[in-house]
């Protein structure tokens, strides 16, 4: 048994900036799901995985959102739409919201599922990445742009070059087909700045322009997959050309190996996904005690194959999502949940 993951091979579609904005239809509830129950987890691609504040797991899978409490996983998605959700979040006030890459967004009160798409007024149906700012507004990141929530309406910012396009009713509609930049990772930092990562450049949002991250040499953070902030408010970015960390002035590289994921731990270690120096795909983890040294201690778990997010639960477990599933790893072994088989 391996533990493995895919490359998100997103195939990115368009262009665009700012602030769309369109009223949400009332009739979008649909039925109430009971979901189906199994004791074995997901056997295709687990991309995202959050824990909410109950204790249960959440995933975000090819087939459908599932909700793991401890003893049996239940898909609460059911057969009611189509495959291939990417992502999942709790919102404060502890409704979620899934991600369909090809469907919109989906949003679950415990009861009932309301569906959102470009109907309503989101940028792009191809939904990879949701977040929630400090006041609330949820943001999805989709093929093309960004779109910001904020209970009422949809902004739409779309990215395209070194630019960031308002999508006004009055202009044309984007290129979805012509691969430029869509809106992976979206994370807000300490003082309150939006970061973008996407297939194109990264951007920062003071809430009133955008501008291009670069680095001290002026050139553009490019194809940033994953984007944190670190309990010491450094923000590490993780994409094609390795994984950086920037402490307001200073760049760092840790490696210029391909990384899709980065998550800091508990205790403050880094881990990541992503390549090894041998070409091999592999879990990281940059232990906190070194990462000021030029070469820190790094702990590999290798796989032959692609993992997606990595989450550490309560119990202190870290989880990874895996082209074939969900496993778990405990420091010592790693358990599959799509048969329950242990790995030394």
């Amino acid at each position: 048994m391996k533990l493995f993951a895919l490359f998100l091979m997103l195939a990115f579609y368009t262009s665009g900036k700012a602030q769309g904005q369109t009223g949400v239809p009332k009739d979008t509830i649909r039925n109430e799901t009971k979901g189906v129950i199994t004791l074995l987890g997901p056997t295709t691609s687990v991309r995202t995985i959050k824990q909410d504040r109950q204790g249960n797991i959440w995933l975000a899978s090819n087939e459908g959102i599932i909700r793991y409490d401890g003893k049996s996983f239940t898909n609460i998605t059911g057969n009611l739409y189509p495959d291939r959700f990417f992502s999942v979040l709790e919102d404060r006030k502890g409704n979620f919201w899934f991600g369909n890459y090809g469907s919109g967004v989906y949003y679950y009160d415990g009861k009932s599922i309301q569906h959102f798409t470009t109907r309503e007024g989101l940028v792009n149906n191809w939904v990879i990445h949701i977040y929630e700012d400090k006041n609330g507004n949820i943001w999805f990141g989709t093929n093309g742009g960004a779109s910001r929530y904020d209970g009422k309406s949809f902004r739409n910012y779309m990215m395209k070059g070194d630019t960031v396009i308002e999508n006004r009713k009055e202009n044309s509609s984007p290129d979805f087909t012509s691969g430029s930049s869509a809106a992976f990772p979206i994370i807000e930092d300490k003082s309150g700045k939006l970061w973008f990562g996407t297939n194109g450049n990264t951007f920062i949002y003071d809430g009133r322009t955008f501008k291009v991250f670069r680095d001290n040499e002026s050139k553009p953070f490019k194809n940033v997959w994953s984007i944190i902030e670190d309990k010491k408010g450094n923000i590490w970015l993780g994409g094609d050309g390795g994984l950086w960390r920037y402490d307001g002035s200073a760049f760092t590289n840790f490696t210029k190996n391909r990384v899709r994921y980065v998550y800091e731990d508990k205790k403050g270690n880094i881990w990541t996904s992503g390549f090894n120096d041998k070409g091999i795909f592999a879990v990281s983890r940059y232990d906190k005690k070194s990462l000021s040294d030029k070469k820190p201690a790094i702990t590999e778990i290798k796989q032959s194959l692609n993992l997606f997010g990595i989450l550490e639960v309560n119990d202190g477990s870290i989880w990874f999502g895996a082209f074939d599933g969900v496993y778990r790893y405990d420091g010592n072994t790693i358990t599959n949940f799509k048969d329950n088989e242990v790995q030394k």
